[in-house]
């Protein structure tokens, strides 16, 4: 596989790509095949192995509810992978519907603003662990890959410095993969077709109302994540690993 692959394609996981290659601070880069996200990876099958295993990942941090867990089953048992599972605290979208015909941008960025309120310390705690240089190659998911994930790889990423405009359009990327999704499902499954609700997508509008309303709020996303109880250090490692030289 090519190092600067965006995009990594399995039997049933729809939404893994690499995290490498926007421009952060002072200009460095961050590096590829270090970080990855990913819708959830209990889809991989056999026959994705060979491909998986190249990436050489390590560690697998999942960020889905108990329940999913149990419901659907972890990354398969394949040697050298260490399964963390760190749960970020927050309401079930279904107390919060999403509403036909209101702004999706402004519903998912208040679902995400809930996150950071609720899931604060879960999400210092998953920032903590992408620090850890020991633990990467890592790829991080949830269910669809774009919420839960797309929340820790955009506090990561401004930690990196990445402009919130390329953060929104790493996070906009989401929407092809629940298009894969869905082509794979009218693929298997012929005589039922699914629906696409609005909210399954990823609009770069969410994050651009996202990240600067959370900078309201806290003053900077570093902020935010120290007074959650990431330690400063913490992120220093986290640039040292993760940007270029």
């Amino acid at each position: 596989m090519d190092s600067l692959t965006r995009d990594y394609a399995f039997s049933r996981v729809f939404n893994f790509r690499d995290v490498g290659g926007h421009t952060g601070l002072d200009g460095r880069t961050v590096r590829w095949r270090r970080l990855f996200r990913s819708d959830s990876l209990h889809g991989l099958c056999e026959d994705d192995r060979p491909a998986f295993t190249a990436l050489g990942i390590r560690t697998v941090l999942d960020l889905r509810r108990p329940y999913e867990v149990e419901r659907d089953g972890r990354v398969p048992e394949w040697d050298g992978i260490v399964w963390r599972h760190i749960h970020p605290e927050h309401r079930e979208w279904s107390e919060t519907p999403y509403q036909e015909g209101t702004e999706l941008a402004r519903y998912l960025a208040d679902r995400y603003l809930d996150l950071t309120e609720q899931g604060a310390a879960d999400l210092a705690e998953a920032i903590d662990l992408i620090a850890d240089s020991d633990a990467a190659p890592m790829v991080v998911h949830c269910v669809a890959g774009k919420d839960r994930t797309g929340v820790v790889c955009a506090l990561t990423l401004s930690l990196l410095g990445v402009s919130d405009v390329d953060i929104a359009a790493d996070y906009a990327l989401s929407t092809a993969g629940f298009e894969r999704y869905n082509a794979w499902l009218r693929e298997t499954y012929p005589d039922r077709t699914p629906p696409a609700p609005r909210w399954y997508r990823s609009p770069a509008e969410a994050m651009l109302l996202f990240l600067p309303e959370l900078r309201a709020r806290y003053g900077s996303v570093r902020d935010y994540l120290t007074g959650a109880g990431l330690e400063p250090a913490r992120i220093e490692a986290l640039r040292a690993h993760l940007l270029s030289d």
